[in-house]
């Protein structure tokens, strides 16, 4: 007989207008990396919800060690040694690192938290693993990166021996996924057994013992990582053969539509500047890259060049008009959209209807309103489009509220109605971010197909593969500056690593006064 420390036995889950599990059986093997896979919306973190205790499932059992258990809740979960790191996390912003590891299983005497103690386990625990972080930082002054190890680190301070991890390395660097999956097979060397949720086939190669593929709520089939393609394993996943590569002819740049000039930003505190005297072009009919390692200025740049932030010097201009003191419906009206970096906090309102988030940046026009009142037949219809040409899965279709869809799912709606407004500049931040390889697909194609309508697009990407075979021209910037311009066609992957962790700079210096002449 198998040694399963996990069963999910023939669960069943259902929502409003769907079924996210239909009937299905999940084994995990002590001591074992088993990745679950499946498209935006298969059910995958649902399924993971119900073995932590967040949902309840309608039939269906699961077993610990042989044994049927009953999960109510997560703190169910937690005694039975399951832990889970969550897409979106579950951490209090205003409390330090140490107070959200140690939140709900506070060492305490006669009431009063043994902080010491917990301190020295904490750092006891991250010194093995390799999860460095400063104990006293408050969570909303660190990375994402660091707030990933955070919840690492709280599942560890549980003694937790089944570790779920729901999409982990979808708002990570390149360096800081390395480091994740390093660490991850070291729990598995240890005994500690793995659910890796993941749209990343590469990461699942290089990681997974075996993986589960799920298609729109049905279970497809577990297969042997050994035994198995990254092509077999996306044909599981979306039913048809996948392309990986970007199909697409050369670019044919015209007239500017972005033009930067001297643009420098500060940072939040205003005691430094984290983007310096940076200019450069972008052509109608071009795709071109901000690229770099995180933290080196992109954000601020792209949330200054949105309207999010102030500048502290420079000029913006869009289409020959001055738009640098420009509020963000004035740069939108001129014709700037913007899929933004975190979706949760500057793309969406989580508990408006889908048909709401949709005409967020539309809603005043004549076509949707008339005398101050909303036309609600048109938002619908218009919802119903974006919803059928975009494939955008919510449960009760546009009056689905945004917050109960899936993360992929809440990004194909941002980039539906970015790409559908009427635009002379697409902004796109990390725009395939948590998507599975069919989404990232499509989403390829609608940036080249901007491209090749004559619009300008600026895509901002942390994934180096994204980088070299969408963009036309590659823009590397380090520590708040430009430091080359790179060709896709003719640089290669290394080079382009060399620029990002700034080894290697251009010393020529139409870079930074590009435009000049």
């Amino acid at each position: 007989m198998e040694n399963y420390i996990i069963e999910m036995i023939n669960i069943t889950k259902k929502f409003p207008g769907i079924i996210a599990n239909d009937n299905i059986t999940l084994q995990l093997r002590r001591g074992e990396i088993h990745a679950l896979l499946g498209e935006n919306g298969a059910g995958k973190s649902t399924l993971m919800s119900v073995l932590f205790g967040l949902y309840q499932a309608e039939s269906g059992e699961i077993r610990k060690d042989g044994k049927v258990v009953k999960i109510n809740n997560p703190n169910d979960a937690n005694d039975l040694g399951i832990g889970m790191v969550h897409q979106h996390f579950k951490l209090v912003e205003n409390f330090t690192v140490l107070e959200n590891i140690i939140l709900g299983v506070e060492p305490n005497t006669a009431g009063f938290i043994k902080k010491k103690e917990a301190r020295e386990k904490v750092l006891e625990i991250s010194e093995k693993y390799g999860l460095k972080v400063d104990p006293d930082a408050l969570i909303e002054d660190i990375t994402v990166g660091m707030q990933q190890r955070v919840e690492i680190l709280k599942m560890l301070y549980r003694d937790n021996e089944i570790l779920i991890f729901d999409e982990p390395t979808a708002v990570l660097t390149p360096q800081e996924i390395k480091e994740l999956l390093q660490i991850m097979k070291g729990f598995a060397s240890e005994g500690k057994s793995i659910l890796f949720i993941t749209h990343k086939l590469n990461e699942i190669m290089e990681v997974a013992d075996r993986c589960t593929v799920l298609r729109k709520g049905k279970y497809i089939g577990t297969v042997d990582i050994k035994d198995t393609t990254k092509e077999e394993l996306s044909r599981m996943m979306v039913g048809r053969d996948i392309t990986f590569s970007v199909q697409k002819k050369e670019a044919n740049p015209t007239d500017v539509v972005l033009s930067v000039r001297n643009v420098s930003v500060p940072s939040v505190d205003n005691k430094k500047e984290v983007v310096k005297n940076v200019s450069f072009d972008v052509r109608a009919g071009e795709i071109v890259c901000l690229a770099g390692i995180d933290g080196n200025g992109q954000t601020e740049f792209v949330q200054a060049l949105t309207g999010l932030s102030k500048i502290s010097s420079g000029t913006i201009t869009l289409c020959g008009k001055d738009i640098t003191k420009a509020s963000i419906r004035e740069r939108s009206i001129a014709g700037i959209s913007h899929i933004p970096e975190d979706r949760h906090k500057h793309g969406l309102v989580l508990d408006y209807k889908l048909e709401e988030n949709l005409v967020l940046q539309r809603y005043w026009q004549p076509e949707f309103q008339k005398g101050g009142f909303i036309k609600f037949d048109a938002v619908r219809k218009y919802a119903e489009r974006l919803i059928d040409e975009y494939d955008i899965r919510s449960g009760q279709g546009p009056i689905t509220i945004t917050r109960s869809m899936s993360g992929g799912n809440q990004q194909k709606a941002i980039i539906a109605r970015e790409i559908d407004k009427d635009h002379e500049l697409l902004v796109a931040v990390q725009p395939t971010r948590g998507l599975d390889v069919g989404a990232i697909e499509y989403i390829h194609k609608q940036l080249v197909a901007r491209r090749d309508a004559g619009k300008a697009v600026l895509l901002v990407s942390l994934e180096l593969d994204e980088v070299m075979d969408v963009s036309d021209r590659i823009l590397v910037m380090y520590e708040g500056e430009i430091v080359g311009e790179l060709d896709p066609k003719t640089t290669t992957v290394q080079e382009l690593g060399l620029y990002m962790s700034g080894a290697k700079r251009d010393t020529v210096k139409e870079i930074n006064d590009a435009g000049e002449k």
